[in-house]
């Protein structure tokens, strides 16, 4: 990565517009930015991070954006921007980036907020133009990400070499320098790693130990099935031998269990033999029974049927005649039913007869149908006549229609005639409203575009309040874990001092006598140390231990949301600024009433332009219509004459044709009437007397008929006849008699009822009792039976299910054992790690050794050869190794720590450092070039001769093609250096001058 130029206007210090030319600051290879403190040299750093990843380096982002950034000096009309011409992977980009701005509205009082905005342009070369790629923050981020190879802590710690950091992870123990370590090398793969197997592990145990809790459980399943005869084994989940001891248990029982099946199935078999014999003599006692109570009943029937047989006989006699007089039914009801057809004909004769004039009376069914025949004459003759009538009819209304359409007409044309007086006041008023509502529609647009920038910064004043709230209470979280992690930490190192002091209990307990002692080797132990009142073993050093990472875990959990809080409170104050939320809301609502109000004028725009392109066609309208009545008018004349005309030549053939009647209807109606009733009169007198002649010829066949089935007068016939329900309910009593007869007599001819009479009476109820007592001891054994039988299916199937379980658990168990090893050797606990040493503490050491060595190369010429960065892995005090980072004096011969270097030998060593370090950040993200590095003040603790030296090793970077800004207000490294960029302090901001770049 190449800079080229640099552009910035009203940042930081800066009012105007000032340009900074990196590619002739470049040319010399090393270059210093001074000037006097406050000016605004770490500024210039500031606004190339800006520019590449949209904010500043942390320590001093503030409130990252936004109105932080904006210079102080600048004009308000001047928005403040940042552009940065860089070559990357090959490829020239210019980036201009422009926080969110606070700008003086363009048309009345106050302030707006324009948005942030960032440009993303490529030069090329073939075409000699800038192309543009995108103006968008996301993928500008990530393009920027990916070519650089680097987040923005690892620019700021390997390009932006920032003051005192490095000397501070000179001094720094093993937990801060990784901190620092895992922020550049992003080694939080690593972690996860240790976190992922930690959690196998804790769930394999947990596995394992459910897998021990069901087997358990299946082992009391089988108790209660086996009831008191099984014993279960005394150990917990997890325990070894517990499986082996619930199926040893289960297999007693099921033995036991199958020896009480078979002492079951013999009770049964017992009992079912005495249920079978008992049966088959209740059954002997309930057939005797059964021909007693038959023979009985047998007799009692005979000695009934003995007392009714004259009441049988007389009901065969009247069957007999009812038979006979079946032969006359025929004639009977063709008597009956010409009887009443004969009456329904002189009835209807009757009727029909009363309906007609007096006249008619004598007539008969002839001379009634001549009479209906001329009337139905007369009628035909009248369809002329009302066929004029109907047009007479249609006359009158036109007539009439004409009238109504005439004072219509006269109606409308006196509300045209008034709507047109009163036009132009009506059209002035309506274009008022029209000019009204376009006023109000042209305001509602100005005040939507101040709307939502007034709800956002009130949205951001709301959640900076609450973001304060809620970093005071992280403060409080972070301060209340970090005194826990302090005390949980004491608690550990009390017990593992107390653990080291009673060692030699511990290791006195595994002695025994002529067995040599794994310290000294003797076999006689004439006093082993004994374990006092309040030993302290392993398990409890380990569980303070576990308590004291639970604690700091906590601790670094609540420091990191601390983090992410005051990053929000700082983004939400940028956006806000410090103005109250109250007064932001009052505003915002404020804004919201004119918009509202605006807006409900503006919505009667439409509205009145629709009444006023109404208003002009009704104006249309209402003079068509007034010349269309006038046009009506003359033409109703001439059609009111010609109805008149029409109108007398009708009405004189109808005053003919109607006669003393109203109308002609009324005289057709009177034929019409006439003519059905003379007919329907005819039609029944023939009825009538065709009714009487077929009532004659049934009397004559009646009588024939009852003479020749014996009966001296129909009548008697008649009366002898018997309806169906009475025929059928005497022959049903003729039949039961007849079949009771003969069934009484067949059951007294048997011989086996009649032998059964013979005996003595049975005793049904003893036997049955004896039946009962049997059939209830066969229950009894059968559920002890089925019991037992259940009994051993659910030992068998729980035994099972315990086998299954068993061979389950043993490669979980096995999974186990692998994983937990693992995971110890991972996080560092395992007896097999013996520098206790985590894997990203793994990784992170041999990263710090590839920068040691990479710091030495300068360090020796920055220190005339005597020092040497060296990696240790040797454990610092109690906590863990594989960060220590010692200096070797080639003066002494010594190893010693980094912290006892002086303060010019520590700035040498931490700038070696950071190069180094530079070296192995660029090589561990994918090897980006770095051609520009700036370090950020310092060089005042060196003498002169450290100071040429340091020089030297920083001119030598040239050999690598770099160039090297040294930002510092040292004054002996003005006439050392000769490209400067030096900024200059004033009232009106700072400007940036470049000299001795040609």
């Amino acid at each position: 990565m190449r800079l080229h130029r640099l552009a910035v206007t009203a940042f930081g210090p800066f009012g105007g517009t000032q340009t900074v030319d990196f590619d002739a600051l470049s040319a010399a290879g090393l270059f210093l930015l001074h000037g006097p403190t406050g000016a605004g040299k770490t500024s210039v750093l500031d606004a190339v991070c800006y520019a590449l990843y949209g904010s500043v380096p942390g320590a001093r982002q503030g409130g990252g954006q936004g109105t932080t950034l904006r210079s102080d000096h600048a004009a308000p009309a001047t928005r403040t921007e940042v552009t940065l011409e860089l070559t990357v992977a090959g490829r020239r980009l210019e980036v201009t980036r422009q926080p969110p701005w606070e700008r003086p509205k363009k048309r009345g009082t106050g302030t707006t907020v324009d948005k942030a905005q960032t440009w993303l342009r490529e030069y090329d070369a073939a075409a000699g133009t800038w192309k543009d790629l995108s103006r968008s923050h996301q993928e500008i981020g990530e393009e920027i990400t990916q070519l650089l190879g680097m987040s923005r802590e690892q620019f700021c710690q390997v390009v932006l070499l920032p003051q005192g950091d490095f000397a501070r992870f000179l001094r720094a123990d093993a937990e801060a320098r990784g901190k620092l370590l895992g922020r550049l090398f992003d080694t939080r793969r690593f972690a996860d790693v240790e976190k992922r197997l930690a959690e196998r592990r804790r769930a394999t145990e947990t596995r394992v130990r459910d897998g021990d809790a069901a087997l358990l459980a299946d082992a009391h399943r089988m108790q209660q099935a086996a009831g008191e005869a099984m014993e279960l084994p005394e150990l917990a989940p997890g325990e070894p031998g517990l499986a082996e001891a619930v199926l040893s248990a289960a297999a007693v029982a099921r033995s036991t269990a199958r020896e009480q099946l078979t002492v079951t199935a013999c009770r049964l078999a017992a009992a079912e033999s005495a249920q079978a014999a008992s049966g088959r003599a209740l059954d002997d006692v309930r057939e005797l029974a059964r021909l007693q109570r038959r023979f009985a009943d047998a007799r009692e029937k005979a000695a009934r049927l003995e007392q009714g047989a004259d009441a049988y006989r007389q009901a065969q006699a009247l069957m007999e005649r009812a038979r006979k007089a079946e032969a006359v039914a025929p004639a009977l009801d063709l008597r009956e039913s010409a009887e009443a057809e004969h009456r329904r004909a002189a009835d209807a004769e009757a009727r029909a007869r009363a309906l007609l004039p007096e006249r008619f009376a004598a007539e008969g069914a002839a001379g009634l149908a001549a009479a209906a025949r001329r009337a139905a004459e007369e009628l035909g003759g009248l369809d002329s006549a009302r066929r004029a009538e109907r047009r007479l009819a249609e006359l009158h209304a036109e007539r009439i229609g004409l009238d109504r359409q005439e004072r219509a007409d006269a109606d409308l044309l006196q509300e045209a005639e008034a709507w047109l007086d009163g036009w132009e006041e009506t059209r002035a008023a309506l274009q008022d409203r029209v000019e009204t509502a376009q006023r109000a529609a042209s305001l509602a647009e100005q005040l939507a575009v101040r709307r939502e920038p007034a709800r956002q910064r009130l949205t951001a004043a709301r959640l900076r309040d609450q973001l304060a709230e809620d970093t005071e209470r992280a403060v409080e979280q972070v301060r209340s874990a970090q005194q826990a992690a302090l005390r949980a930490q004491q608690h550990w190192l009390e017990l593992k001092e107390q653990r080291l002091t009673g060692i030699a209990a511990e290791l006195a307990a595994q002695l025994s006598d002529g067995e040599p002692c794994s310290v000294c080797g003797a076999t006689e132990h004439p006093a082993p140390a004994r374990k006092v009142a309040g030993h302290v073993d392993r398990e409890a050093e380990e569980r303070a231990l576990a308590a004291y990472r639970r604690a700091d875990e906590e601790r670094a959990g609540h420091e990191q949301r601390l983090g992410v809080v005051r990053e929000a409170l700082a983004a939400a104050t940028a956006e806000a600024g410090d103005t109250p939320t109250g007064q932001l809301a009052r505003e915002a609502e404020e804004l919201e009433q004119q918009y509202a109000h605006a807006r409900g004028g503006a919505a009667e725009l439409h509205a009145a332009q629709e009444r006023l392109r109404q208003a002009g066609q009704e104006h249309e309208r209402r003079v068509a219509a007034r010349q269309e009545t006038a046009v009506r008018a003359a033409a109703r004349v001439g059609h009111r004459e010609r109805l008149d005309r029409e109108r007398a030549a009708l009405q004189e053939e109808l005053d003919h044709a109607r006669g003393a009647l109203d109308s002609v209807a009324a005289r057709a109606a009177q034929l019409q009437r006439r003519t059905a009733l003379l007919t329907d009169a005819a039609d029944a007198a023939r009825a009538a007397e065709d009714a009487a002649q077929r009532l004659k010829d049934a009397d004559a066949r009646l009588a024939d008929a009852a003479f020749r089935a014996g009966f001296e007068t129909p009548q008697a016939a008649a009366d002898a006849l018997l309806d169906p329900a009475a025929h059928r309910a005497l022959q049903h009593r003729l039949d039961a008699w007849q079949t009771e007869e003969a069934a009484v007599r067949a059951v007294l001819a048997e011989a086996d009822t009649a032998a059964a009479a013979r005996q003595p009476p049975v005793d049904v109820e003893s036997a049955e009792q004896a039946a009962d007592l049997a059939a209830r001891r066969v229950r009894e054994a059968a559920s002890a039976h089925d019991a037992a039988g259940r009994r051993c299916a659910e030992l068998d199937r729980l035994s099972a299910r315990a086998a299954q379980a068993v061979r389950r658990l043993a490669p979980l168990r096995e999974e186990h054992d692998r994983v937990a090893r693992m995971a110890g050797l991972t996080a560092g606990t395992s007896a097999d790690n013996e520098r206790r040493m985590r894997l990203e503490s793994y990784v992170l050491a041999a990263r710090l050794e590839q920068v040691a060595a990479a710091a030495t190369a300068r360090l020796l010429r920055m220190s005339s050869g005597r020092y040497t960065l060296v990696h240790s892995d040797d454990r610092t005090g109690r906590g863990r190794s594989g960060l220590g980072l010692h200096v070797v004096d080639a003066w002494t011969g010594r190893e010693r720590d980094t912290a006892t270097l002086s303060g010019g030998e520590t700035f040498f060593a931490s700038l070696a450092l950071a190069l180094g370090l530079a070296d192995v950040v660029t090589d561990e993200a994918g090897g980006v070039r770095l051609d520009t590095l700036f370090i950020d003040e310092g060089f005042g603790s060196l003498d002169d001769q450290t100071l040429d030296e340091v020089l030297d090793v920083l001119d030598a970077l040239r050999e690598r093609d770099r160039s090297v800004g040294i930002v510092s207000h040292v004054p002996d490294l003005r006439r050392r250096i000769h490209a400067q960029l030096e900024v200059v302090k004033g009232r009106s901001g700072s400007v940036l001058r470049q000299r001795g770049t040609g």
